[in-house]
């Protein structure tokens, strides 16, 4: 399991003081209220900022954060990614799982066949939809409902479904 999730990405500055703009890659941006420390992916490393301020605008999250004072320094970490600590995140209900840890599963049916890897995940307001990549780079689109995610076992990287018919 990965030990820092991504939470957002530094899009743009806002104002001369080193304020950063970032689109935030969680559904509950209010999180950020609740962070005390970040981290900022840099050429696969990460260095940590003690955050100043947290506010809010039409979905996106503005962090004034500790030793960013210019607008020039601010520009230096445009378009890299924030990460937390795994233990900061809260723990999930039983039935859901956070969208890193479902990457990369490998995806079989339940009669043993071997579909491929989880690609990517995105949501389409209902559900979401896992796409799995074979082999050959072909793609198949399974909605994430219990008819179809039989058992999800993230320890293991392992997926087992049942394709309803139409699936593939």
């Amino acid at each position: 399991m990965e030990k820092y999730f991504e939470i957002g990405q530094i899009v743009n500055t806002s104002g001369l003081k080193g304020v950063i703009k970032v689109k935030p890659f969680t559904d509950d941006i209010e999180k950020f209220k609740n962070f005390k420390t970040i981290y900022i992916s840099i050429k696969n490393e990460l260095k940590e900022f003690k955050i100043e301020q947290v506010r809010f605008n039409k979905n996106m999250v503005f962090l004034k954060l500790e030793g960013i004072d210019t607008i020039e320094k601010a520009e230096e970490y445009r378009n890299l990614y924030l990460k937390v600590k795994r233990d900061k995140e809260e723990i999930l209900e039983k039935g859901t799982y956070y969208i890193v840890d479902i990457i990369g599963c490998e995806v079989y049916t339940d009669e043993n066949k071997h579909l491929g890897k989880i690609d990517d995940v995105f949501s389409t307001g209902s559900n979401d939809v896992y796409v799995v990549k074979d082999e050959n780079g072909r793609q198949i689109l399974l909605p994430a409902i219990k008819d179809v995610i039989k058992n999800v076992d993230i320890d293991n990287k392992t997926i087992t479904v049942h394709l309803l018919e139409g699936l593939l």
